[in-house]
């Protein structure tokens, strides 16, 4: 499928990526109906239906519970394919989430995430804000924490998986990338978004189908046609779905 360059990263990432949460969580997600975690069969058809499609951007985080062990042999086998990003500072585990910004919880969180990967490096790595966005990026150490992590070759490119404007701005002035809700739905942070993009960042789009409430196709072009979107996140385990996605966002593109 089509690509398109993420910001100035250097990195070149499908218009569509593929969210993993629910290859290891079920718990206290936002999805309309539930559902049971796939087999570790359909997780390999899944994520190799992905590469088929041209789909290079895989998403996960410590908080999706087990998703990026689940993750790890895909990535072990195809890392020169993926475009792989994590997140930092929250943690999911007994029902709830916890969180730490500081570099220190930072850095073990990445050294974990690769563990798990089976990776030395991850492409992309966004702090998993709680909403905070302008006390994490001005009053922890976060920024020292990311710098040191693609100082070590641990990370190439840094963010915030944002929830505010003001945490947008902040973004602009230090991090290669924001991740941030947007959709027909919701277009509060459009104008954030727009002029982070213009600044040179790089802007993943999530939570553009509304968690699967909003009809997917019209809510895929919707978002993938605004310029300031470089990529959206669609979150699915569902193959005939992924296609789906990727064949409206060659239509959008």
């Amino acid at each position: 499928m089509v690509s398109r360059a993420l910001g100035r990263t250097g990195l070149n990432v499908s218009r569509i990526g593929l969210g993993t949460v629910k290859l290891g969580r079920n718990a206290d997600v936002k999805y309309p109906a539930a559902f049971e975690l796939p087999s570790d069969a359909q997780v390999e058809r899944l994520l190799q239906t992905a590469l088929d499609l041209g789909v290079n951007l895989i998403d996960t985080a410590p908080a999706y519970g087990t998703s990026e062990a689940r993750l790890g042999p895909f990535v072990a086998a195809h890392r020169a394919r993926i475009v792989l990003a994590t997140k930092a500072g929250e943690r999911y585990e007994n029902g709830r989430s916890t969180y730490d910004f500081s570099a220190k919880a930072i850095t073990a969180s990445v050294e974990n995430s690769l563990r798990h990967l089976r990776t030395d490096s991850v492409d992309i790595l966004v702090l998993h804000s709680n909403g905070e966005d302008e006390k994490i990026l001005t009053q922890t150490d976060a920024l020292e924490g990311l710098a040191a992590l693609k100082r070590a070759g641990k990370v190439r490119a840094a963010g915030l998986s944002a929830k505010t404007e003001k945490g947008i701005a902040l973004a602009g002035e230090s991090l290669d990338i924001v991740m941030a809700p947007f959709s027909q739905s919701d277009q509060s942070l459009a104008g954030a978004l727009s002029k982070a993009h213009a600044a040179g960042l790089g802007v993943l789009a999530i939570k553009g189908l509304a968690s699967g409430r909003l009809p997917a196709s019209a809510a895929i072009e919707f978002v993938l046609k605004q310029p300031f979107i470089d990529a959206l996140i669609v979150g699915t385990i569902d193959r005939a779905h992924l296609k789906a996605a990727v064949d409206t966002a060659e239509r959008a593109s």
